[in-house]
């Protein structure tokens, strides 16, 4: 009976990619600090939200006239919006470091190519190669 080390097999799967192991821990340490990043921006517009409602709940007068700024709401509705976005982009760093783990990262999820280094720089949560992104955007 044949095993293979953990490191056999972990070259294995980053040679069919065609990263290295220090290209993979490169990209494991730019999404880590990439989230630690989206989890203080979240922090700040959870933060920023629980000070609106405070003035939203403390406040009687009519705001949607007031010619010195923006509405209660509509501030609302943009902390939300940012609060979404970050949202997104930590699921998709998590989502990224989930293929390192599982050796897929890098695979194009739809054609099963190789992504480019210089695309995963750009890009490190990208899932598709330069080629079916393209694809997908026409």
């Amino acid at each position: 009976m044949h095993t293979e080390s953990p490191d056999t097999r972990e070259l294995s799967i980053i040679q069919d990619v065609g990263l290295t192991i220090d290209e993979l821990e490169h990209f494991d340490r730019m999404l880590d600090e990439r989230r630690r990043g989206d989890v203080a921006v979240a922090q700040r517009h959870a933060e920023a939200l629980g000070s609106l409602l405070s003035s939203r709940s403390e406040s009687t007068a009519d705001d949607e006239h007031d010619p010195e700024g923006p509405t209660l709401s509509s501030e609302w509705s943009r902390l939300q919006a940012l609060r979404s976005e970050t949202a997104a982009d930590i699921a998709a760093v998590d989502a990224a470091r989930e293929r390192i783990r599982a050796g897929r990262y890098g695979t194009c999820a739809s054609c099963g190519r190789a992504i480019g280094v210089q695309r995963l720089e750009a890009r490190p949560t990208t899932e598709l190669c330069i080629v079916c992104a393209i694809a997908t955007e026409r």
